[in-house]
């Protein structure tokens, strides 16, 4: 199936096959084409250039027409929970009435109600449940995404999880990477007892997991109140065994020396940072590590925002990703992503598209094939309406966009 898409007013994400991440004043390039058109030939980008060079001797099976849209390549949201039973709007209204995330939790709720949730339901019921999230989020231009397991906080149901999360990577036409989070929170028989919690995430949990090969990267919420730097280091060492790749939640409630932890473990990212100390910018300099900022979870907590806005200015990689989870943001938009970047972060559109895109996909390994238009890849492409700019996209950021995608 060769499918021609024509009229495009700017095509964006072209970047050569060499480039992995962008970082600093790189991440302020457009990296685009204006009146163009591209071909894809059964998803995968076969060739593009602008509207003079329109090949027109060759047979294409559809043949698009942008009308003036925009293209670019499909978002990579590098952070979600999207496998969870149920909802926790009762938790929001808590918090409407002035109750933090902490002490939501102190009272047995967060985390550990997904977890309650989580152990009556079926594998099958929360397969349908998660793949309901896994089209809503294709539809608002997902391409590539990871998923955590976390809602189990036992064997038995944190290989649930991860055996559903394998199912949707199945189903689904877009790249998912698993990721293995038993250090989420304390189960709750467990309270009281963290140091033999971290002992059964590391004698047993992870030895399961490694067993069944179903996960690509392990999670710790290294965090005040959650497990210490000292307990995700024990944890990160352990999964290195298995070939588990860190990519850890990190500084989101108070910085606690997580960051260096996760520096000395080659953590892929560090994922949260609303409360990341400014002396940390230099040691993620000094590192491969990129950071990854959840501004929906900002938004939605009412917590501070992260520093993009200093970490593009001292020449980091910043990805964003959604959070997407029942607690502390129940959202997948990436485009609503993309305007808190802007609005609350400082980003230029610019800068917020490769955020979302090509950083977002090496945030879990995966910019060489996604976040970016290349010959010979299948990244996914979303093809907006007519709009003016690609600054219309997060500055009218409820208004319908999307004519079409392409998986």
């Amino acid at each position: 199936m060769r499918t021609r898409i024509i009229n495009i007013k700017t095509l964006y994400g072209l970047r050569p096959s060499s480039c992995l991440r962008l970082c600093g004043a790189d991440m302020g390039k457009p990296y685009s084409l204006d009146n163009a058109w591209l071909t894809l030939r059964n998803g995968t980008v076969e060739d593009y250039g602008t509207m003079d060079t329109l090949p027109v001797d060759e047979h294409c099976d559809e043949v698009v027409d942008a009308h003036g849209g925009l293209v670019m390549p499909a978002f990579c949201d590098s952070h979600t929970h999207i496998v969870y039973a149920g909802s926790r709007e009762h938790e929001w209204e808590d918090k409407v009435r002035g109750l933090s995330y902490e002490e939501v939790a102190k009272r047995g709720g967060g985390i550990l109600n997904s977890a309650d949730l989580l152990h009556q339901t079926s594998e099958y019921e929360l397969y349908e449940q998660a793949m309901e999230r896994q089209h809503e989020i294709m539809d608002k231009g997902t391409g590539c995404v990871e998923i955590k397991s976390g809602y189990g906080l036992n064997t038995e149901d944190e290989l649930k999880m991860l055996r559903v999360i394998r199912r949707i990577a199945e189903a689904s036409p877009i790249r998912v990477v698993s990721t293995f989070l038993g250090a989420h929170a304390v189960a709750r028989n467990y309270l009281g007892r963290q140091n033999e919690y971290v002992d059964l995430v590391i004698n047993e949990m992870l030895p399961a997991v490694a067993s069944e090969k179903l996960a690509d990267f392990v999670d710790v919420f290294c965090d005040k109140g959650f497990f210490t730097p000292e307990e995700t280091d024990r944890m990160l060492n352990a999964a290195a065994k298995y070939g588990m790749k860190p990519k850890v939640h990190v500084d989101e409630l108070a910085s606690v020396g997580g960051m260096q932890v996760c520096i000395k473990n080659k953590a892929v990212s560090v994922d949260h940072l609303e409360n990341m100390s400014a002396n940390d910018i230099p040691a993620l300099k000094a590192s491969d590590t990129i950071p990854t900022l959840l501004p929906g979870t900002s938004f939605f907590s009412n917590m501070p925002y992260g520093k993009g806005r200093a970490m593009i200015d001292a020449g980091l990689a910043v990805a964003m990703a959604s959070d997407y989870n029942p607690g502390s943001t129940p959202s997948g938009d990436m485009r609503f992503v993309m305007s808190l970047a802007c609005m609350k972060m400082r980003l230029l559109p610019e800068e917020a598209l490769n955020a979302v895109t090509i950083n977002g996909a090496a945030a879990m390994c995966q910019s060489s094939t996604h976040g970016s238009i290349r010959r010979g890849e299948r990244p996914g492409i979303i093809m907006t309406k007519p709009v003016p700019s690609l600054a219309f996209v997060p500055y009218a950021y409820t208004t319908p966009w999307i004519a079409r995608t392409f998986f």
